[in-house]
This record gives C-alpha cells, sequence and structure tokens, in this order.
C-alpha cells in the first residue's frame, strides 16, 4: 500500500473559506479514491493554512485490481446465421476483447443475445491520479473566484503558485493550471523566505514544514493559539485574576490567518471604558481581531491580546505593541468622537430623517418601512394580548418606532455590524425606558440559527414584525428567494422567525405571523408557503429531525411551531416500535385505496357509514376500536400528550391487520364498498392530526 500527498499552495485565501474548502478537498479525494478502488478503508487526513490546502491518504493501492465485466451485444439470431458468426458477432467479440469462440448464449426477458465476459485490467494510481486530480481540485466549490491567466478557462478562489503531488517518494507528474507538481513546497513567507522546502515523502511533510516555520495541522494551531492566549493573559499583573474573552469564532478566524501563531499583548488608556463595552468590543474584535480581556468580575479591562503571524525577540514585539496600540487608539477615538456627536440629536428628532434613508428603491424610505411595522406589530400584540399574554403594548410601538432612527447615527455608519445595539444603548442613555432600549437592542436576534432570541417578549414581537414585513414587502415585489440567490437574506429573516416561535412563548402561530402584514392573498399564499419551507428546514437541520418524521408532521399541519416540534419529537420516540411500524404501512395502504377510489371517482361519504352497512366482525371491529381510539386520542392531543396518544394509535395495529386479512373494501356491493371506504377514511381523519403516518420510510 502506498501513500499520497498533494498539496495546493495559493496566495493568501480568505480566512472564512478555509475551513469548508479543506473538508471538501479531503472529501472529493477520499471519494475519487474510493470509486476507483484504489483506497479500502485508509486514513485521509487534511491541512490547511492561509496559503495551502493539502491531503494525505494512508493505504493507497497501487493498482485497481483487475475486474471481469458481463457485456450483452446484439440477438443471437443476428449474431450466428446458421450456426456461423455473422460480422455482428465478430465485432462484438473484438469490442469485448475475447475469441469469438468465447462468446456465450444469454436469455433474458427479451430473448437470447450474446454475451461475453471481459477481463478489465485495473489502471496504475499514478494514471489515475494524473487524469482526475487536477479535475477535482478546479472542481472546488468558493463563493467568490477569480481568473489569474490571460484567455485560460480555469477559475480559482486565488492564483494556484505550487502543487507538490507524491505517491510514496515519488512525484505524480500532474498539472493544475499551469503549474507542474513537484515535491518543492513553501515556507513561512517572512520567517523562511521563498526558498522551497523538499518534501521527501507524504509522511514526511508536516515535519518538513515545521522546520520552515509553518503548521499546517489547524487543530495544532488552534491549541497553540488557546495555550499562548492563556499563558500571555496570566503576564498582566495589572489587573489581578485576568482573563481573556472566550470568543470562539475569533479563534477559528486567526486559526485560519496564521501559519506559525504567536500572541501579544497590548493596553489601552482606562479612560476608554466609559465608551460601551459593546463599541470597545466591536472595535478590538471585528476591525482589528484583537481579543478583549476581563477582570476577575467578569468586567472589560483595558488590556488586549493579537495573535501575529509570525515570531519576534522583545524589541519586535515592543515595537508591534506599539503600533496596535496606536491603531486601536485611533479607533477609540473615532468611537468616542461619534458618540459625543451622536447625542446631539436624540433619536425622538432623528425619526424624521428615516424619509431619506432608502430601505428598498421600489418600496420607499426607512420611514415607510417603520410605519409598516408599526401596523404589524399592533396586529401581533393584540392577538398576544387576546391570548392572555401581558405585556406594554405601549412601549412596543415606541420601540418600534426608534428601532431603525439608528441607521442616522454616525457611530453605526462607521460601525454598521452595531446597528440596532447601539440605538438600544441610545435609548438606554437618553431615558426612553428599559423596555424600549432592551427591544431596540435585542431586534437582530438571532442573527443565526445558532444565535439566541431576545430574551424579551417586545424584543420578540419587534424581531418577528420587522421581519415578516420585511418578506411580505419583498415577495409583493417579486423579490422571493430563488434557487440559491437570496439577495435580501429572507432566508435568513425566516429562520429567524421559525426560531423566535419555536424557543419563545408566544402564542402565535405561523399564520398569524403572516396575516399581520394584511398582503394580498396571493402573496399571503406565497408567504405562508415559504414559512412552512423554513419551518421544514428548521425541524430538519436545527432540530435534526430526520426527514420523513418532518414530512409526516407537516402533512398533518403544522400552525404552531411548538406543538409541531413535540409531535416530532414523540414521533422520534416511537417509530421504532414494531406495532408503529406496521400501523404506518396500514396508513400508507389507506391513503393508496382511497386515491385509487377517488380515480374511480366512487361515491361515499360520512354518511355511508353505520354498524348497519358493516357485515364482518372484523370491520365491525374496526368500526367499534378505531371510534373508542379516536376519542381518546383526541384527548391526549388537547393535553399534548404527543407521545401517549401516539402509543394508543399503535394499538390499532391488532385491529387494522385482522380488517385488511378479511375484508375486501372495494367489495361488489355499491353500498358495502361505500361502507367500506368511508369507514377507512374515517380511520384515517381520526388518526392523521399527530403526524400523516403514510410518510413514514420504512427500512
Amino acid at each position: 500500500m502506498a501513500e499520497l500527498l498533494l498539496e495546493i499552495g495559493l496566495e493568501e485565501i480568505p480566512a472564512r473559506m478555509i475551513a469548508g474548502a479543506e473538508a471538501e478537498l479531503g472529501r472529493r479525494l477520499s471519494d475519487l479514491l474510493a470509486r476507483e478502488r484504489l483506497l479500502d478503508g485508509g486514513k485521509v487526513t487534511t491541512f490547511s493554512t492561509p496559503r495551502r490546502l493539502a491531503v494525505h491518504v494512508e493505504g493507497i493501492g497501487l493498482a485497481q485490481p483487475d475486474s471481469e465485466e458481463q457485456l450483452v451485444g446484439p440477438s443471437w439470431a443476428i449474431a450466428f446465421k446458421g450456426g456461423e458468426p455473422a460480422p455482428a458477432a465478430i465485432a462484438f467479440a473484438k469490442k469485448a476483447g475475447v475469441e469469438v469462440a468465447a462468446l456465450q448464449k444469454i436469455t433474458n426477458a427479451k430473448g437470447e443475445y450474446v454475451g461475453a465476459t471481459a477481463q478489465r485490467k485495473g489502471r496504475t494510481a499514478q494514471d489515475l491520479l494524473m487524469a482526475e486530480l487536477p479535475k477535482e481540485v478546479l472542481s472546488l466549490y468558493w463563493a467568490k473566484n477569480m481568473y489569474w491567466r490571460a484567455n485560460k478557462p480555469e477559475r480559482f478562489v486565488r492564483p494556484i503558485r505550487w502543487v507538490v503531488a507524491l505517491l510514496d517518494s515519488a512525484v505524480v507528474p500532474l498539472e493544475i493550471a499551469g503549474i507542474a507538481a513537484g515535491n518543492q513546497s513553501r515556507g513561512h513567507r517572512v520567517l523562511h523566505g521563498e526558498a522551497p522546502v523538499a518534501i521527501a515523502s507524504p509522511s514526511a511533510y508536516r515535519a518538513a514544514l515545521r522546520e520552515a516555520f509553518v503548521e499546517p495541522d489547524v487543530a495544532a494551531r488552534r491549541h497553540t493559539i488557546r495555550k499562548a492566549l492563556d499563558h500571555v493573559t496570566r503576564g498582566i499583573t495589572e489587573t489581578p485574576g485576568a482573563r481573556w474573552r472566550e470568543d470562539e469564532e475569533l479563534v477559528e478566524t486567526v486559526v485560519h490567518l496564521t501559519e506559525w501563531p504567536t500572541v501579544l499583548h497590548g493596553s489601552f488608556e482606562p479612560e476608554y471604558l466609559a465608551l460601551p463595552e459593546e463599541v470597545l468590543v466591536t472595535v478590538m474584535r471585528d476591525h482589528q481581531k484583537y481579543f478583549a480581556v476581563g477582570d476577575a468580575d467578569g468586567k472589560l479591562a483595558p488590556h488586549f491580546l493579537t495573535v501575529l503571524n509570525t515570531q519576534v525577540d522583545e524589541q519586535g514585539r515592543a515595537i508591534i505593541r506599539h503600533g496596535n496600540e496606536r491603531v486601536l487608539r485611533s479607533r477609540f477615538k473615532d468611537a468616542q468622537f461619534f458618540w459625543d456627536t451622536d447625542q446631539k440629536i436624540p433619536l425622538k428628532e432623528r425619526v424624521a430623517l428615516l424619509d431619506s434613508v432608502t430601505f428598498q428603491k421600489e418600496l420607499g424610505s426607512y420611514g415607510w418601512k417603520t410605519s409598516e411595522n408599526l401596523d404589524v406589530a399592533n396586529f401581533l400584540s393584540s392577538d398576544v394580548y387576546d391570548a392572555g399574554v401581558d405585556h406594554d403594548n405601549g412601549a412596543l410601538l415606541k420601540a418600534v418606532t426608534f428601532a431603525k432612527t439608528d441607521l442616522t447615527a454616525e457611530l453605526v455608519k462607521e460601525f454598521t455590524e452595531l446597528q440596532g445595539v447601539i440605538g438600544g444603548l441610545y435609548a438606554r442613555a437618553q431615558g426612553l425606558g428599559e423596555p424600549v432600549s432592551d427591544g431596540i437592542y435585542w431586534q437582530y436576534r438571532p442573527a443565526s440559527t445558532e444565535d439566541s432570541i431576545p430574551p424579551t417578549v417586545l424584543g420578540q414581537l419587534l424581531g418577528l414584525a420587522d421581519r415578516i414585513q420585511t418578506i411580505a414587502a419583498m415577495f409583493s415585489i417579486g423579490n422571493a428567494p430563488t434557487g440559491s440567490k437570496d439577495p435580501f437574506a429572507l432566508r435568513r429573516a425566516a429562520n429567524a422567525i421559525v426560531k423566535i416561535l419555536a424557543e419563545s412563548s408566544l402564542p402565535l402561530s405561523l399564520t398569524q405571523v403572516v396575516r399581520s402584514t394584511s398582503c394580498l392573498p396571493d402573496v399571503e399564499k406565497l408567504v405562508a408557503d415559504f414559512m412552512q419551507e423554513r419551518l421544514s428546514f428548521y425541524l430538519k437541520d436545527v432540530r435534526g429531525f430526520a426527514y420523513d418524521i418532518v414530512n409526516a408532521v407537516l402533512a398533518a399541519g403544522a400552525d404552531d411551531v411548538r406543538e409541531a416540534i413535540a409531535r416530532a419529537e414523540a414521533l422520534a420516540t416511537v417509530r421504532g416500535s414494531q406495532d408503529f411500524i406496521a400501523i404506518s404501512a396500514a396508513f400508507k395502504r389507506i391513503k393508496n385505496i382511497l386515491r385509487q377510489a377517488a380515480e374511480k371517482n366512487e361515491d361515499f361519504s360520512e354518511s355511508s357509514l353505520s354498524e348497519a352497512t358493516l357485515k364482518h366482525p372484523e370491520e365491525l371491529g374496526l368500526y367499534s376500536e378505531s371510534t373508542e381510539l379516536a376519542a381518546k386520542v383526541a384527548v391526549l392531543r388537547r393535553d399534548h400528550n404527543y407521545a401517549a396518544a401516539l402509543e394508543v394509535i399503535a394499538a390499532l395495529r391488532p385491529t387494522v391487520d385482522a380488517f385488511f386479512d378479511k375484508v375486501m373494501v372495494m367489495d361488489p356491493d355499491p353500498q358495502l364498498r361505500a361502507a367500506r371506504l368511508a369507514l377507512i377514511q374515517s380511520v384515517l381523519d381520526g388518526f392523521s392530526g399527530i403526524a400523516d403516518f403514510s410518510e413514514i420510510v420504512m427500512a
């Protein structure tokens, strides 16, 4: 068995794109080798840095195993006329690589044909890799890519500068984007320079790069960074008990920005702590990629940590520290200036300014948007109040009125990622009340499916109103998402609506949320379908339910998001039981019978069913037991005890089995046939409220 190393060297890749590309390249190579019968249980290890993507595969066969292939040719009568081989037989034998005498007669459903067993010699690994690896590399998905060679078709995220392709110690002579593969990589751009780094074999890859000040293993770089952050923080003696602020996303960013990471500590003047913490942390995190530091009580301390992509002596560290502190000081001064300037115009005076800020050119300004949001929020607030949830409607409408005013603030223009947060801070500073300021502050939560929802009812209602109004308005002018295109992030907005309904206690259904926009019926239908699609996504991709369980729940109706989740949980619990498997198969059979009856225009209704019209003990038994159990299921559903309800439904299995064993539904007697169709329809109606069991896929 052999080892393979493939390394693609590039100009610096955007950090956010590296992890996905690394995983995809490893998956592509693994799938390729498995598909070509060169890999059977071998180990695949991936690497990446800002300048490279690499895969090391152990346990590769040096050649495909030889194989046999059964070929079928022309009909026997055409190939052999009068017992002698005709031209068709000779041509087929040549194609199959066998003698005419080795041809066989094969009989199948279509008749007698000529067959042959062809021997296929396996290709060498080197030949396959030469032909296929360039295709796999250039097929990698990138959110943005580029041309860099004049009049050449290939596109990639950044120009390819070198390629390493080794099968054991031998170079695989392939070419990617005009770059011939070799055995020479490159080390750290500064610490090692542009001198080539020779790779003797795939197993020597990591050691060779580490000698050249490159750590190719992402997990190792992550570990190094975390240890260094801990170590440097312990050395901040000015703040006893100092701890760096845990930030997984920032850790991942700096992991993919560095090849040889070290950590540096810097400080800033304590007077800047008078600015809101959110502003300071955003400046450090989003603009400078610095880690914030807290004291023993968790309060922000006047220190920061930065991850360098180099290794320097103390003098060099002092120079870098001074430069970082100077840049941060300048950013903080700007933030302080914008904060002070913005306070000169209170939010109440900024409402009128929204008429000059465009929301969408075909719809209008943010002044229009605010007016629409007020109508939607009022509608939702009324529904929530009618359901018995007390809240301050006046505070809600005030929060909606001021929610977008920070778009006119200088601080938001400078730090756009703080939209909403700045508005909430300004509302608090200007004495508009905690409910109002909190609602504005949290209005854009959740920003993703991993994010938390607003912690207050007012914030939740504001978030729902803003998002559903945007969705309905965009749908009304034909800007619905199509395929992978969603320029207005409507899917993200809908995901947030579903998440708020799922994880809050708001007594609102999807229908209530959609109807709050008062859009036209055709638009309302489109938006409602869109929200159902997003609920399906939430149940499958966020909550992890199997696709058939989700389909079963949605097919039974899923207007109440929390109820849909509860039904899916109950269904997932019982789906493995034999009784449930059998009853699901029976429901599928019932639906098929009813569909065929509808296609034949069979005439039956609820009035067709009565004990007097039924003859067999099995159909009388099904009528009696299903009526009794349906009443029990209705009570359990009302109490949201779906697991118990499903157990009751599964208990119907013996009776249903007996019915189908002994009774022919489509009886020649029209009256009896109508009664039996009405009976199985009543069974379907009485037990399909939790889920459409016919959607469950049986292994």
